[in-house]
């Protein structure tokens, strides 16, 4: 079924990209976007994964760079039975993760540093059990190609401006579509699939880990600060918001959101943890803070801060 969605939803997207090209050049320029299209499709479904991890310049880390990280994504896809994914850290302070890759034996996950910052290892495991879902439910090849082709429809229809047919081709409606409709329609395309799979990649991430309380306690400390700290790749490229486990923001429902709504999320994973019979944590207390908590000039290095920024 996911490949089926995937198939329509490269359809409908390449079927805008030869939209805007008519809007510009008539039928060769349907033509020329539509080989431009398929090229594309062709090139990202290859290249998905260099594409995300080269945007973040994100870092291959291993058991000897990052043991504890590495550990605990090889003991989350031994559950998934999944293939071990290839393991990154992206170096900056804002907090998030995501999973990228064509297929489950083409697969990477990535945290940032920022991330690795603020959690425990449970919650650390809680993440990387939401990402190996996207793996799982074979989510990564459809939100990079999607992120890829919405932007791409972006630049066409700007690039277009500059290049109007004499025809009238070039009127005030042919400019509404280049720089508001064919960018906002691309953008719902990709919303349109985001909400739903974050749910499904927070149940399976509750089936993996066995611990779903864990990652509703990381979605409320990833989206405090995720709203304090700026995603730089993501104000580069808004087409990219929707690979990651928490946007920039608020991260409500709506028909403009990449995400669905940070504490529905958390009620829904609460209410699984319910379902499978499992304790509420206690209460935070003075004596039980998080590490955010800690001043940097006294944080220690550890297994989940290979680059040893606490020191």
């Amino acid at each position: 079924m996911n490949g089926f969605k995937t198939l329509m939803l490269l359809a409908a997207m390449t079927a805008l990209f030869m939209g805007l090209g008519y809007t510009f050049g008539g039928y060769g320029g349907a033509m020329i976007a539509l080989v431009a299209a398929a090229a594309m499709n062709l090139f990202t479904f290859w290249n998905a994964d260099k594409i995300v991890l080269k945007m973040h310049k994100a870092r291959e880390v291993d058991g000897r760079t990052a043991p504890e990280l590495v550990d605990i994504v090889r003991e989350l896809a031994g559950r998934a039975g999944l293939p071990m994914p290839k393991v990154y850290i992206v170096d900056s302070p804002h907090p998030n993760a995501f999973a990228t890759g064509r297929n489950p034996d083409n697969a990477a996950v990535a945290a940032t540093t920022g991330l690795l910052d603020i959690l425990s290892r449970d919650e650390v495991a809680g993440v990387m059990a939401h990402e190996l879902a996207h793996v799982k439910n074979r989510d990564t090849l459809i939100m990079t190609m999607t992120a890829t082709i919405a932007g791409a429809i972006s630049f066409l229809a700007n690039f277009g401006l500059f290049f109007r047919s004499g025809d009238n081709r070039g009127n005030a409606l042919a400019m509404i579509a280049a720089v508001i409709v064919a960018p906002f329609a691309a953008m719902i395309v990709q919303m349109a699939i985001s909400r739903t799979r974050e749910y499904s990649a927070d149940r399976g991430a509750a089936e993996i880990s066995g611990n779903p309380r864990a990652l509703a306690s990381a979605l409320a400390k990833l989206a405090q600060g995720a709203a304090r700290v700026p995603n730089p790749v993501s104000l580069r490229n808004p087409a990219a918001a929707s690979l990651y486990i928490v946007p920039s923001g608020t991260g409500r429902d709506s028909l403009f959101s990449t995400h669905p709504d940070t504490g529905n999320r958390i009620a829904a994973l609460h209410a699984l943890a319910d379902g499978m019979g499992l304790a509420a944590p206690p209460p935070v207390t003075d004596a039980v803070r998080p590490r955010t908590s800690v001043p940097r000039t006294r944080r220690s290095t550890s297994a989940l801060d290979p680059l040893g920024r606490g020191d």
